[in-house]
């Protein structure tokens, strides 16, 4: 049964309303911390526990999604824990309760993102339309939240930030509250591990899933290193935040085109072409003297990173059974986000802290060289006939 318009359209206010979220947690906890008088190293030791706590809820919440045969419950149970946990997160003095609440909260925010990717490809299967179409909502969330929220912080301050995180999160909730999940009850065996181990053993899967690894990496020390640079270029607040705006509005013209026309182009192919531009913007940066510039480079994150994430889950779509969409979304976001969430920060900041941001990016270019070689490769061996993945075989 083909989902109808109104439940694509509350999937797409659900990725518009959860990437607000995201938005809030990237940008604006920071910054309320800092204002309410914790330490960059306190800071950075609150960011560094998503990671490492993602290493395990995704994977957890992601087999339970596979197991009980739904993703709607799934996102109610993870939008109710971050509504339970953010008051306490909010209202606590002491930076040790703090530290367990967001490890807490991490728990149930980190997993949001594959788990409504695992809903948002199942919906695209079964209306025909592709999962770019989809996604592109969460880009316009996140690049709506990052603007309108900094503006109501700049007028409000930074104690607002809890109502802006009751606010979306709510918003979700409610949202989701009207979702039909896009698993029907009873569409699916009984979920075993067995199939779902083979296909990730697979000799060229793993090819894939180290490649992506070393390319996350990269992307991720930009995600965690870019204001800093940009405060060594003695960029104002101001210049940081247009530079994560620009690359946000960026994805958006990206994911409308390859929701056309990129099931007319070889994932392997694709992938190739993101990492080679990832190759260039990250070698721009690393010269760059003027943080205006960095504002223009950023939006090499449509040809790069746009392109990366929407070819990259359409290959996991293609290798991973719908039984097990969940799980193999969960595989993608500790390769894609806590993994090398977690090496970007420890390579990164020794990087940064013994030889500065330029050689950081420099490095980060070089990843994405490996990346680009290691792609290209697998997309020759495709094109003389030797087909990668199948994982399913």
């Amino acid at each position: 049964m083909v989902p109808s318009g109104a439940q694509q359209t509350l999937a797409k206010s659900f990725t518009f309303s959860m990437y607000t979220m995201m938005a809030i947690v990237a940008s604006c906890f920071p910054l309320y911390f800092d204002a309410v008088g914790y330490s960059k190293v306190q800071i950075g030791m609150l960011y560094s526990i998503g990671p490492m706590i993602g290493l395990v809820s995704n994977l957890l919440w992601g087999y339970l999604s596979d197991k009980w045969g739904t993703t709607r419950k799934v996102l109610l149970l993870l939008l109710l824990g971050q509504l339970a946990l953010a008051p306490v997160a909010f209202h606590t003095h002491s930076f040790a309760l703090l530290y367990l609440c967001m490890a807490f909260f991490f728990f149930f925010q980190q997993p949001m993102s594959s788990i409504n990717d695992s809903q948002l490809l199942l919906l695209a299967a079964k209306t025909g339309k592709s999962y770019a179409s989809f996604r592109v909502f969460g880009s316009i969330g996140f690049a709506a939240a990052s603007l309108g929220f900094g503006l109501i912080l700049a007028r409000a301050g930074h104690g607002f930030t809890p109502y802006l995180v009751y606010a979306s999160a709510a918003c979700s909730l409610l949202i989701a509250l009207a979702l039909h999940d896009a698993r029907r009850r009873g569409s699916f065996k009984p979920l075993e591990l067995g199939p779902m181990v083979q296909i990730v053993r697979a000799p060229k899967f793993v090819r894939f899933l180290s490649l992506l690894l070393v390319l996350s990496i990269a992307h991720r020390m930009n995600d965690g290193f870019l204001a800093l640079y940009m405060r060594q270029l003695h960029a104002s607040d101001a210049i940081v935040g247009y530079a994560w705006t620009t690359s946000a509005v960026s994805e958006i013209p990206v994911f409308f085109l390859l929701s056309k026309f990129g099931h007319k182009f070889k994932e392997l192919a694709l992938l190739t072409i993101a990492s080679a531009f990832y190759v260039l913007r990250f070698a721009l940066l690393s010269f760059i003297a003027d943080p205006a510039w960095v504002v223009a480079v950023q939006a090499l994150h449509s040809v790069s990173f746009g392109i990366f994430l929407f070819t990259a889950l359409r290959y996991f779509q293609q290798a991973v059974p719908d039984e097990y969409r969940s799980s193999g979304q969960a595989i993608f976001a500790v390769m894609w986000s806590s993994l090398a969430g977690l090496l970007s920060g420890v390579i990164g900041g020794w990087v940064f802290q013994h030889l500065g941001g330029e050689w950081l990016y420099r490095i980060a270019a070089v990843l994405a060289l490996i990346a680009a070689f290691g792609f290209y490769l697998m997309h020759m061996k495709e094109e003389r006939g030797e087909p990668v993945p199948s994982p399913r075989n």
